[in-house]
């Protein structure tokens, strides 16, 4: 165990990676565009949770997998779900670090702004994000890891790319953390139908077990 390694659009992500403690892959995809027919292909993902996740979720121990899939509910639960979490994005498609940004401000921001929650401590939060990435060269094969601890309502953010050193930025606003999950982990209105899809089929093999 933790050397298998699963292939997503021939990024290779490891079965299981260790932060405090093992975590699975129990999600993976793509986020990608269509234009004119052609599928262009931004990042591919891997979302690893702790096994201990399926416990928090056992009201669902009876939907199929394409049932979940369109289950918002179920997502909201495996985001609140005091598990660690960690979100590995590798990019296939080369981008300004600042377009990678301003897209994951404008997908939070919009978020909080439709819950009412978006704050000056919420916009500070993001701008320091946003900051971040500013000055960064998404070559591809650079790797952005979020870190969501399972007992504060943090983040770590780190970007690495190869010939630079790892960088990292904590992010500490709880309402901005839980809207980054959901950006990668929010059902139907996630950033990766496909990465949600396969969430959905490992999820609920293991809730039959």
């Amino acid at each position: 165990m933790g050397t298998e390694v699963v292939l997503v659009d021939d990024v290779p992500f490891p079965s299981q990676i260790t932060t405090t403690k093992p975590l699975s892959l129990l999600g993976h995809g793509i986020t990608d565009i269509e234009i004119h027919f052609l599928q262009i292909k931004f990042t591919a993902i891997g979302v690893y949770l702790d096994p201990e996740v399926v416990s928090h979720l056992q009201q669902w121990k009876t939907k199929k997998a394409n049932e979940l899939a369109e289950d918002d509910d179920f997502f909201d639960a495996l985001i609140s779900a005091p598990v660690e979490k960690f979100l590995r994005v590798v990019v296939i498609k080369e981008i300004k670090g600042s377009q990678y940004g301003v897209q994951l401000e404008s997908a939070v921001r919009d978020r909080l702004a439709a819950d009412d929650k978006y704050e000056e401590e919420e916009e500070e939060a993001l701008e320091k994000i946003v900051e971040f990435f500013q000055s960064k060269y998404f070559k591809k094969d650079s790797t952005i890891t979020f870190h969501f601890p399972a007992t504060s309502a943090t983040a770590e953010i780190s970007f690495h790319t190869e010939g630079k050193e790892e960088s990292k930025i904590k992010v500490e606003n709880a309402n901005v953390v839980e809207n980054i999950k959901k950006w990668y982990l929010g059902g139907t209105r996630g950033v990766s139908p496909s990465t949600i899809s396969s969430l959905a089929n490992t999820l609920s093999a293991e809730l039959t077990k």
